[in-house]
């Protein structure tokens, strides 16, 4: 299935709205300071994730939460004994949902970063990847070094890591800000944008359906590593949270997963 097709990603943005009617209340009125026990009497952990970006965690052509995050998460919640629920949230309002206790933990590609660390616990990092440029083929000449893309009109996500690496390193850059991949991917294709940034994981799941529209353009920077998010104060459930990706680890099972979605080990 191309996920070129905007349709069909548009398609997969209502989804994230509408198949998952939960009612969040119970994660609104627990406390945190038994947030473990709290998660395994209810019998399911809520997970917060986009579920509109492929291939860590989209809808499929029947209708399904899939994806490299979504095999992850349902892997470390059985660790821990207890069903995933999945919460598909916007990104632009992901962390504050976790503040807001609408879910548990996150899952969807959050860089550790410094700031983000002064704010919440991570878990150990389950994927290690970087930036990578992506653009139409007639540009992709043009694109050689994060330094090309001063002056140029780039894609972010709003309030994405790439966005911040944007201001802070090409501050001559033009950047446009999306809360949606469809809008960004389609600028680019009808020429509003000049590239844009994503994930070099992601970057090749786009390239192989892309019909040869789109292409990556000059090598991955800035490597980055990606954890479990989570509120504060939560040593119990970090704890868990890392003993189960180290049992996931140590059995391979990280590694296989990786392997099913991007045919290497993005884990280590």
């Amino acid at each position: 299935m191309s996920y070129i097709n905007i349709k069909k990603i548009l398609s997969a943005a209502t989804f994230a709205a509408t198949a998952f009617g939960l009612s969040f209340s119970a994660a609104n009125a627990e406390s945190d300071e038994k947030l473990l026990s709290t998660i395994k009497d209810r019998g399911t952990i809520l997970i917060g994730l986009e579920a509109t970006y492929p291939p860590f965690n989209y809808q499929d052509e029947n209708g399904e939460l899939v994806g490299f995050e979504v095999d992850v998460a349902k892997a470390v919640a059985e660790r821990i004994g207890v069903n995933a629920e999945f919460v598909p949230t916007k990104w632009d309002g992901m962390l504050a949902g976790l503040e807001t206790k609408r879910f548990d933990i996150v899952t969807n590609q959050v860089t550790i970063t410094e700031e983000r660390q002064k704010k919440y616990d991570f878990t150990q990092p389950y994927t290690v990847s970087g930036i990578q440029v992506i653009t139409r083929e007639d540009k992709q000449s043009d694109f050689n070094t994060p330094a090309d893309l001063s002056g140029k009109t780039v894609g972010v996500g709003l309030g994405s890591n790439y966005e911040e690496w944007l201001n802070q390193n090409v501050p001559e850059a033009n950047v446009s800000t999306y809360d949606d991949n469809a809008t960004k991917l389609q600028d680019l294709l009808v020429g509003r944008l000049d590239a844009f940034l994503n994930d070099r994981l992601a970057a090749t799941y786009l390239l192989e359906n892309s019909g040869g529209r789109i292409v990556a353009a000059g090598e991955p920077f800035d490597k980055q590593r990606m954890g479990i998010a989570l509120r504060k104060n939560n040593a119990d459930l970090l704890d868990a949270l890392n003993k189960a990706l180290d049992e996931l680890r140590a059995d391979g099972t990280l590694a296989k997963i990786s392997q099913k979605w991007f045919k290497l080990d993005a884990t280590k």
